[in-house]
């Protein structure tokens, strides 16, 4: 079972390309609710178990990683391929003074460089979508999950309500990609978005993707009407 989206390195270049503007477009655009996405998700993990050791794949500029630190993990690393993203995310880090919790290191989520059973929570915040290959990401992820750990997953959907998903899919197909190309100066980037949003599996299919990868107790928990949705499993 595989997803190709697009190859790897355009997805590298893409987001070196748009690193400076990232997070002011994420918040802007999503009017706040990704940092109200991001801690729901995080309170979530903190219900299920309570990590000494954190994973956060495809971290950006770190913003997922440190709302980690809420669950007081000894430590938590984050892995991208952009290593633009993460210059951006270690000032980030050197201005919080929080050098010491978080390690962030360039990583292809395809090939995780760490041993099986390297982590309690592995875990993604809008970013699996990108894997070139979504099936063998999430074994990755599920690879470096300990036993009893738990693999978390936040992510883009579409709502189910219909007039709500035809404002939304306006939004987010006509108004976003414009106003993501005049900030960040790129063409295509958020004209991408959508796009990858909209081949990303639904709600029951990614749980199922998720289960094929070894996971158990796999659940979801729709975020703002469907916007976003957390999906949980545990490594048995």
């Amino acid at each position: 079972m595989s997803n190709q989206i697009r190859p790897e390195g355009d997805i590298e270049g893409m987001f070196d390309s748009i690193a400076r503007s990232y997070d002011f477009l994420n918040h802007f655009l999503s009017f706040g609710t990704d940092r109200c996405w991001r801690r729901t998700a995080i309170r979530m993990a903190g219900k299920l178990l309570k990590p000494s050791s954190v994973l956060d794949v495809a971290t950006g500029t770190g913003d997922f990683a440190i709302d980690a630190l809420k669950l007081n993990p000894l430590k938590v690393t984050g892995i991208d391929i952009s290593e633009r993203m993460l210059e951006l995310g270690r000032e980030k880090l050197r201005r919080k003074k929080i050098t010491g919790r978080i390690e962030l290191l360039k990583g292809d989520s395809l090939a995780i460089p760490f041993a099986d059973g390297s982590f309690d929570l592995v875990m993604s915040a809008f970013g699996v979508r990108n894997f070139s290959d979504l099936y063998m990401g999430i074994r990755e992820m599920t690879r470096v999950a300990r036993r009893n750990g738990i693999v978390l997953v936040l992510e883009f959907s579409r709502p189910g309500n219909r007039i709500f998903r035809w404002l939304y899919e306006v939004y987010f197909y006509k108004i976003l990609p414009f106003i993501g190309r005049r900030v960040s100066g790129h063409k295509s980037a958020y004209k991408y978005l959508p796009v990858s949003v909209g081949s990303f599996p639904e709600r029951e299919k990614f749980a199922e993707l998720l289960q094929s990868t070894g996971l158990s107790e796999v659940k979801h928990r729709s975020l703002s009407g469907g916007i976003a949705v957390i999906y949980t499993g545990i490594k048995k």
